[in-house]
């Protein structure tokens, strides 16, 4: 590893020219007006795999944005690699807000500043030179790779199911490796093993045929606000569980062996309720932070809107109430069945003097592989060496759908390898990547890559 090392240092400069001529590239896949710079991102990936010597390189069409494929399979005998990530952006409003142009990286106290630095630019491309040091290093890899980039994450990645069904022999692997996720904290090295699924659904209450005088009809017919926070306060009880019928059945139970390791990590709860200027945390009784917002399921109300919303009052008895709902899901619970059990509760709740009417959003299912599992021992034992510092095994509790996908169509463990902070401004202005994460986390891919081999024996 020390001529990895060495090879590593001596490219910095020559790495960091080359991100920031990708992070010039303003593919925000949300914005149609961008689809040219979606399609030159997708080109610059691609030229990118051909220089650092993979083979059948492929910029394959979607109903939507490009994936970009690449592999080197000639490691006889190895385990393969596939490298998920995604090379579009979020929009960058509001744009006055951004110390620098976000689209013109800017270096600064040992940050890189654009969009995309850390989310998700920045992390694919250590990827990318990880595997062109180890070829430039040794003339070969320690293992079989493949990439598959896309260029939709950041819209949902709508069209990724069905790429992945069309192409899981093109895509099978022994692991799937993705950086799109944040470490725990500063100089903290993260191994993810597990996402909470997700949920969504929107509820619309109608009452009269339009707006009322409130003391001309107030108290005589049914106000779509009140029936709204009736019916959305009967989904919670006083301790922070959900009331939903058989919203819990489901459930995995955390395993012994995670609660001693999240025990470990001592995680300072107060620190993040002061961080938060909160008066108190709050959620599900009997279980801490960590658990309620990795391995717990949620029921959030996201939105709620009727009614004047203007400054000062105007005495109006809203005709309409809506309110939109996500929830987070965990191992054992199944999307469909969840929204099916809110349903029926919203079902046998809503007042029978109002009209309620529901609509489905998102929906990903949860997925964990076992943190035991021979891949995942060795990123952590990857990063400790690079980090100088113990690996915490962690579940997030966000969703990222594609991460499902994967794991269901192609049957493999996935390691989630992030290098990225929860204070480096993903979807926010002045987005950045700490460039100690960039350096270290360059070695411990390089290493990871270089004892898979060994590991998955």
């Amino acid at each position: 590893m020390q001529d990895v090392k060495t090879a590593l240092q001596s490219a910095r400069d020559r790495h960091l020219n080359e991100l920031k001529d990708l992070l010039a590239i303003p593919s925000v896949s949300a914005l149609p007006e961008h689809k040219k710079d979606v399609e030159e991102a997708a080109a610059w990936i691609a030229n990118a795999l051909k220089k650092i010597g993979m083979e059948n390189v492929d910029i394959m069409p979607t109903e939507g944005h490009p994936v970009v494929y690449g592999d080197w399979l000639h490691a006889a005998g190895k385990p393969t690699v596939l490298i998920y990530g995604h090379y579009d952006v979020q929009p960058v409003d509001p744009l006055e807000l951004w110390e620098t142009p976000p689209f013109e990286a800017d270096i600064r106290d040992e940050k890189i500043y654009a969009r995309g630095a850390t989310d998700d630019k920045g992390q694919v491309f250590m990827h990318l030179k990880a595997v062109e040091t180890l070829m430039e290093t040794y003339g070969e890899l320690p293992v079989n790779v493949k990439f598959c980039i896309e260029g939709e994450e950041e819209i949902g990645s709508p069209h990724l199911d069905d790429f992945v069904d069309k192409h899981q022999q093109m895509l099978s692997a022994d692991v799937l490796v993705i950086s799109d996720n944040p470490m725990l904290e500063k100089g903290q090295p993260t191994v993810c093993y597990g996402l909470r699924g997700l949920a969504g659904l929107q509820i619309d209450v109608s009452g009269a045929k339009g707006d009322l005088h409130s003391g001309l009809y107030g108290g005589g017919v049914p106000n779509p606000l009140h029936a709204l926070a009736d019916l959305l306060a009967s989904m919670h009880d006083n301790k922070g569980r959900i009331s939903v019928d058989g919203f819990y059945d489901d459930v995995i139970a955390l395993t012994a062996e995670e609660k001693e390791a999240y025990d470990a990590l001592k995680y300072d709860e107060e620190a993040t309720r002061a961080e938060l200027d909160v008066p108190a945390l709050y959620g599900e009784e009997g279980y801490t932070f960590l658990e309620r917002t990795w391995v717990r399921p949620t029921l959030e109300i996201n939105g709620m809107h009727g009614g004047f919303q203007g400054e000062g009052i105007k005495t109006v008895l809203p005709s309409k109430a809506s309110a939109k709902i996500s929830c987070r899901l965990v191992p054992g619970q199944d999307p469909d069945h969840i929204l099916q059990l809110l349903e029926k509760h919203i079902e046998q709740h809503a007042s029978r003097a109002v009209t309620v009417e529901t609509t489905h959003f998102d929906k990903g299912k949860p997925f964990v592989t076992p943190f035991d599992h021979p891949a995942i021992q060795a990123a952590g034992a990857a990063l400790s060496k690079a980090y100088g510092a113990e690996t915490a095994y962690t579940r997030m509790g966000g969703s990222l759908p594609i991460a499902e996908t994967f794991s269901d169509m192609l049957d493999i463990p996935i390691v989630l390898m992030g290098f990225g902070l929860p204070t480096e401004n993903f979807h926010a202005p002045n987005e950045h990547f700490h460039l100690e994460n960039f350096d270290k986390g360059l070695e411990a891919i390089c290493d990871y890559y270089n004892t898979l081999a060994e590991t998955l024996e």
